[in-house]
């Protein structure tokens, strides 16, 4: 049986070593706490503001505000940060976490398109720490569609 992490490396084609460079430096020291609040932020608004309506109904049951919050508190622990996902959330549990959500294949290069953009309206994101942080982000949006997959299959 495939892994979870093998069938989002599949499916993203950004192998699990390629995704996890980003612990190879703590990019939460070199790019400040406030650096993930501007890109959560600015990742955000775009999402909000899509065009497609497919898009935009996955997040209307979610408060802005609340999102971002969400995002860059995840972003700043697993990037090398204190944990404040945790301390508010518990554990992060992504697939659990977004087991309401309909995460395909398309609303996941959707996401990619939407991070994308945001890395690089980012002033204070280097080149180097957006490639590491851009092949994590779409390695883990896959990782969601390859647990929806496997919870899928544990119903059917």
């Amino acid at each position: 049986m495939q892994s979870l992490q093998d069938r989002a490396s599949e499916l993203s084609g950004v192998s699990q070593d390629d995704a996890f460079e980003i612990d190879e430096i703590n990019l939460y020291k070199k790019l400040g706490h406030e650096t993930f609040v501007k890109l959560s932020t600015n990742f955000y608004n775009r999402v909000y503001a899509d065009d497609e309506e497919w898009f935009r109904s996955i997040f209307a049951n979610s408060s802005k505000d609340a999102a971002i919050q969400n995002q860059y508190e995840f972003f700043i622990q697993r990037m090398g940060g204190p944990p404040l996902y945790s301390r508010r959330k518990g554990h992060p549990a992504l697939i659990g976490r977004h087991g309401p959500y309909p995460v395909t294949e398309r609303a996941a290069e959707r996401w990619i398109e939407h991070m994308t953009a945001a890395l690089d309206s980012v002033e204070e994101i280097d080149a180097d720490s957006k490639k590491r942080m851009l092949k994590f982000f779409r390695h883990t949006a896959f990782f969601l569609v390859a647990g929806k997959e496997m919870m899928a299959n544990r119903r059917g």
